[in-house]
Formats: C-alpha cells, sequence, structure tokens
C-alpha cells in the first residue's frame, strides 16, 4: 500500500522508514515548506517561561539566538520536546495533549511573564490563556504540487497540510498527527481515516499502519 508523506522536504524520512519496515510503501510529496523569519536575537532576560509548540519552533529559535538566559521551556507534546532536547535543554514541561489548550493547561500557575515563540499567524490559546506575548519565528507556506502521487493513504502533520492536500480535490482518506490537524481536515471535507494516539513518530507510524490494515480488510 502506498502512503503519502505530505511534511516539509526534510521531514519524512524517519517515518518513511518505519512504514518501510511495516511493509508499506512510502511516497513523499510535501505540502508545506517552513521559512524562517528575519529578525533579531530573542531577549529573554524578562521573561519566567517560554513555551513552544513544534519542531520548526525549535529549529528558528536556536537558528535566530537569544540573549540572557534561556528560562524554563514548556512544549508541546514528545516530538517537540526531543527537538529540544537534541539542542541541549531539557523542557521544564511537557504537555500530554499536543495543543495549545494542553500546553495552557499544563503551565503551572502562577504562569508569571511568558513569550510564545512560534508560527506566523498561530492560534492565539497561549496568549489568551497565559497572557503570553507572541514571537514569529517562522511561516508555514501551503504549496500546490503540480502532480500529486498515486497512493491509498495520506499522512497530514498539520492544519496547513491539511488545507493544502484539500485544495487539490483528492478524495483519499488521510491519517492526522493529532486533534487539530483533524478538526482543520474535516471541516474541509476529508475523511480521517485515523488519528494518532501519540502525537510522535511512533504515533503516527501506529496510526498509519491502523488506517492501512482496515483498508487492506475492507478490500478482502
Amino acid at each position: 500500500m502506498r502512503v503519502a508523506l505530505t511534511r516539509a522536504a526534510g521531514g519524512n524520512e524517519a517515518l518513511a522508514e518505519r512504514l518501510r519496515e511495516a511493509g508499506l510503501e512510502p511516497v513523499e510529496c510535501p505540502l508545506v515548506a517552513v521559512e524562517p523569519l528575519p529578525g533579531a536575537p530573542l531577549e529573554l532576560s524578562e521573561y519566567d517561561r517560554l513555551c513552544l509548540t513544534s519542531r520548526h519552533g525549535v529549529a528558528a529559535l536556536f537558528a535566530r539566538g537569544f540573549t540572557g538566559a534561556l528560562p524554563p521551556v514548556a512544549v508541546v507534546g514528545p516530538g517537540t520536546a526531543e527537538a529540544l532536547r537534541a539542542q541541549g535543554v531539557e523542557p521544564d514541561v511537557v504537555a500530554g495533549l499536543s495543543t495549545q489548550e494542553g500546553l495552557a493547561a499544563a503551565v503551572p500557575r502562577p504562569a508569571g511573564r511568558v513569550l510564545f515563540a512560534g508560527a506566523e499567524g498561530a492560534r492565539d490559546v497561549l496568549a489568551r490563556e497565559l497572557g503570553a506575548d507572541f514571537v514569529p519565528l517562522y511561516r508555514t507556506v501551503e504549496l500546490r504540487p503540480a502532480a500529486f502521487p498515486e497512493a491509498e493513504l495520506v499522512v497530514l502533520a498539520s492544519a496547513s497540510a491539511a488545507r493544502a492536500f484539500a485544495a487539490l480535490g483528492r478524495v483519499l482518506p488521510v491519517v492526522s498527527i493529532g486533534p487539530v490537524t483533524s478538526a482543520a481536515a474535516r471541516e474541509l471535507g476529508l475523511d480521517v481515516a485515523e488519528e494518532a494516539v501519540s502525537h510522535d513518530l511512533d504515533g503516527l507510524t501506529e496510526a498509519v499502519k491502523l488506517a492501512a490494515s482496515r483498508i487492506g480488510s475492507s478490500r478482502s
């Protein structure tokens, strides 16, 4: 069974390897690209906590740099935590639910002065719930490939990817990395065959395998 992987270029290798080991045939077709935004290093000395909500946010933070001591860092889910640890920083809080709502709930109160550094146009849950200041570090650009590969299942790892796939007009079941992506996909009329229980490589792999198994069983 062919499975289309739609993350930004360079972000599909680990999942592709897992799927090959499971006997599936991954094919890459990025539907989003990540562009860092220019700006001065972040001034962190006045903040009591930093919130990051994606691997891209972690990469963009360290690419841009910062001044002052890095405050305790709260992150969304195990994937973002893994990216932060790769930079030699242990997160102070790892939200069990990989959404801004989950992160806001996981941050101890009083939260103090909080900075949320993330994607341009990000949802404002952390600003509303924690009074966080916001700094955009990167933007996610939706892509329109000239041709989408023949596949029986599509993996979506962001709401942006869901919008880009819906714009192609293809009718294929999708696997979602989490509730925000699933909600966006369903609003666009996409068929969410499975949602990852844990919003990381392990969870996404298991969700794809389960969806593929169900599709295969329905044909037999």
